[in-house]
């Protein structure tokens, strides 16, 4: 197989610190051929400093554009790329030194159109953030497919760690929605396309969370409302279990009306969660080796049903 070069597309709105941090592990990459794009998506504060800073250890440029979300500014960085795969990372990430050998090695044995890779918690992080990367991440809530090697379905890559070739970029022109699963709607139109769409499970990445579980709540509902903008745009895309977390969420709150109702009812429905949220923890605890951050996983898992499910709801009633 020929040697590839990559062009790494990151936009960035108002992060340069985050950015520093995941320039600096694109330095350490044992694979060295790739160029880095750094699209100033109307930031305020602005990352140029960084982006100097870093000049003389990566091929790199800085582009700056009028704000206009995440998806149009990623299609600008890719009209600058002269690779032949396009890398899209959110700038909050951090990459193992490994990535991009990975990724080369997924090719020769898939022949990938585009690919994905997982996230997970990196032990810099705070307990909260590595509760929310759990949270995003296991089999056992919604978040299942950015961590799993096997999923129902077919797998949809997320923007914060995907890769496109450029024949992708030229057959979909790339992102339709400027943010709210514009990742997910632009995978639709690959698999519709006939391309070949997988996930690499070695091409992980250190993927940050929201500092508070307020900022998480916003966060996931925005993935609820896209789930359900996706679904108008192709008919057919919203399963049953994009449903879960709003019926989760109502469950939940209707719980209490229950014990007025049948007291058989109630302590079946409470017994049900207590079950749920107990597998939560011990799954939690398994895998971060921590009990705190299994203990955290719990609100964590709730703020997310509850976060998604709400903004499900606002979308499917208000839009």
């Amino acid at each position: 197989m020929r040697s590839i070069k990559y062009s790494v597309v990151v936009p960035v709105y108002n992060r340069p610190e985050e950015l520093k941090e995941l320039l600096t592990s694109l330095t350490i990459q044992t694979f060295k051929d790739f160029e880095v794009i750094v699209v100033e998506d109307g930031s305020t504060i602005t990352s140029q400093k960084v982006v100097e800073d870093f000049s003389q250890q990566l091929t790199i440029q800085y582009a700056v554009k009028p704000n206009t979300g995440p998806g149009p500014s990623r299609n600008f960085g890719f009209g600058l790329a002269k690779g032949d795969f396009f890398v899209v990372f959110d700038s909050d990430c951090i990459l193992p030194s490994t990535y991009f050998d990975a990724v080369n090695l997924s090719l020769q044995q898939y022949e990938w159109d585009a690919w994905g890779g997982p996230d997970r918690g990196h032990p810099t992080f705070t307990n909260v953030q590595r509760a929310m990367a759990y949270t995003m991440s296991s089999v056992l809530t919604t978040g299942g497919i950015r961590g799993a090697d096997k999923q129902i379905g077919r797998f949809q890559p997320r923007s914060f760690n995907m890769g496109i070739s450029r024949k992708v970029w030229e057959v979909t022109q790339g992102f339709a929605f400027d943010r709210m699963a514009e990742d997910i709607e632009l995978s639709i139109r690959m698999f519709k396309h006939g391309f070949k769409v997988g996930l690499v499970p070695g091409a992980f990445v250190y993927h940050k969370r929201r500092s508070t579980f307020q900022q998480f709540f916003r966060q996931v509902s925005n993935f609820g409302r896209g789930r359900v903008r996706v679904g108008k745009s192709h008919p057919g895309e919203v399963k049953l279990v994009h449903w879960f977390p709003l019926i989760f969420s109502l469950g939940l709150v209707f719980i209490p009306m229950l014990a007025f109702i049948s007291s058989g009812l109630f302590i079946l429905a409470l017994s049900t969660y207590v079950i749920y949220l107990v597998a939560i923890f011990l799954d939690a605890w398994y895998l971060t080796r921590s009990l705190s951050v299994a203990l955290l996983s719990i609100p964590s898992v709730l703020t997310q049903m509850m976060g998604y499910g709400s903004g499900f709801a606002r979308e499917v009633i208000f839009r």
